[in-house]
């Protein structure tokens, strides 16, 4: 035979190729069950349109943690309020780095990002940073006038709408428009001290529109975040068209900065210093290379403020508003409650709704069955661990299906039945300590503005309820209610709910 060098030389470079991946496939056989995957693509087509749904049927076959291959990332996914307990208790550092979606690597966002940035040094004091002005409850009282200036506006909103349509004769608003502009006006008057989103404001509306882009671009499937090695060519122009839009956006923020710090020149006295006032007098602590947040960063986190804040609490009443009118029983108890507390008389405070355990139930319960991120955000292993006796390599994508969490069969009775009454005089609640009601997450990439989501929620479906008598639109019933999602960057009714608003007590 004859000697060939050539073919010794490839022999000797695939022997050890060869060798590593039977070790690595040896190393990665404890995995967590896996459905059938193809070639290349892996799990992707399982995703489907509605991801959470696809992911929660895998539950009864492949059990509470669930290994997909989506294309070249690996990825578990949590499906049961016992594993969720696990993953946050007992691994919550392991997997507290994030897995950032291409669209938001945009013009550098999530290197100032707090939802999407990387575990690190900057993420720690960033987070310190919004803990202290938006979790700490002084601090979110101080704000309680803001956030009824803006529901006293919203119901203005609403009534001015209603008599343009009985003017024309048409029937129904779409209640979706009125809370998004309502979550909008509170992160504004949060973050800026302003309303954006009246007829004084003239930045507010191209502010609004852009954001609203930048949301579109951040809610659609991306094969980038499947295949990296694409990342750089941007098939389906998400990347780009993101670019374009989030930084219309981030030129607004940068106005806005930039008039904040003129003032602050000036040496004019503010009555109360807002959220950006405090990310620009944040001087750092002098650790891990950390002192003032860059100019670029202040843009980054003013966007991201109202990214989070407007899209999750505006779906959330949504969809309560909607599970009330299919469950009119459920609607009188939370009127009758509030009627019983207020009064006919006086205006619906913020404080009131501490005083309402039905209302209260009726939120918990919306959250459990619609939760706003029914995915949460991808979290990324930073190490090779082992998670319940399988072995999660380094670099993994975690999702935790809270969507499919709220429907465990383990964890609640009737899984599938709108009945906020399983909440009365129970002690289950969305802090982060029950794991089988998770919809602001838990552990160190919890949802840090959950406080002030929660007296929005409260105060805007309590004063809806207590200012107008509602009935459906367009012709529908209970029965005939269409309760379909839309996966967007939120969790949304396909079809925005159509109602007529009457004034109460008339």
């Amino acid at each position: 035979m004859e000697y060939c060098p050539t073919s010794l030389l490839w022999l000797g470079l695939l022997l050890p190729a060869l060798l590593v991946f039977v070790l690595s496939r040896q190393k990665r056989t404890n995995l967590p069950p896996q459905p059938p995957a193809w070639p290349v693509i892996g799990n992707i087509l399982d995703l489907g349109t509605m991801p959470h749904q696809n992911l929660h049927s895998f539950r009864a076959e492949h059990g509470p943690v669930t290994w997909l291959k989506l294309g070249s990332v690996n990825t578990m996914v949590i499906q049961s309020a016992r594993a969720a307990a696990e993953l946050f208790k007992g691994h919550d550092l392991t997997f507290a780095d994030r897995k950032c979606p291409h669209a938001f690597t945009a013009l550098g966002y999530d290197q100032g990002s707090l939802a999407v940035g990387r575990y690190g040094g900057y993420w720690r004091v960033l987070r310190r940073l919004c803990s202290a002005e938006l979790l700490m409850n002084k601090r979110v009282n101080e704000m309680a006038h803001l956030r009824q200036k803006c529901v006293d506006s919203m119901i203005m909103h609403i009534e001015e709408e209603m008599a343009v349509k009985q003017a024309t004769t048409e029937q129904g608003i779409d209640l979706s428009q009125f809370l998004f502009l309502l979550a909008f006006n509170v992160v504004g008057n949060m973050v800026l001290s302003r309303d954006l989103l009246d007829p004084k404001s003239k930045d507010g509306p191209e502010f609004f529109d852009a954001m609203n882009r930048f949301m579109e671009w951040a809610g659609k499937p991306n094969v980038a975040d499947f295949m990296p090695v694409l990342k750089w060519w941007d098939p389906q122009g998400i990347k780009a068209s993101m670019a374009k839009d989030m930084g219309r956006a981030m030129k607004i923020a940068e106005g806005f900065v930039k008039e904040r710090l003129e003032e602050r020149k000036t040496g004019e006295i503010r009555a109360t210093n807002d959220f950006l006032d405090a990310v620009l007098d944040y001087e750092g602590d002098g650790k891990e290379g950390h002192h003032k947040i860059s100019s670029q960063n202040v843009n980054i986190i003013v966007l991201e403020m109202f990214l989070a804040g407007s899209e999750t609490t505006s779906s959330t009443i949504e969809w309560a508003m909607a599970e009330l009118l299919r469950h009119p029983e459920s609607m009188k108890k939370a009127k009758d409650e509030i009627d019983e507390v207020v009064g006919l008389n006086r205006k619906l405070e913020e404080n009131d709704t501490e005083k309402m355990p039905f209302l209260q139930a009726v939120v918990k319960e919306t959250l459990r069955l619609h939760p706003p991120l029914p995915l949460l955000l991808p979290r990324n292993a930073l190490k090779d661990t082992n998670f319940m006796g399988f072995d999660i390599p380094k670099d993994a994508q975690v999702f935790v299906n809270a969507w499919g969490i709220g429907r465990d069969p383990d964890a609640w009775e009737d899984p599938l039945a709108f009945k906020p009454e399983r909440f009365l005089g129970s002690k289950i609640d969305y802090k982060g300590q029950n794991f089988e009601l998770i919809p602001f997450g838990s552990g160190r990439r919890m949802c840090v503005g959950l406080s002030l989501a929660h007296r929005v929620l409260h105060l805007g479906l309590a004063t809806l309820l207590h200012h107008f008598d509602w009935e459906l639109g367009s012709g529908l019933t209970p029965a005939t209610l269409d309760m379909s999602e839309r996966v967007g960057i939120t969790l949304r009714k396909l079809h925005p709910l159509k109602v007529i608003p009457k004034k109460h007590g008339v």
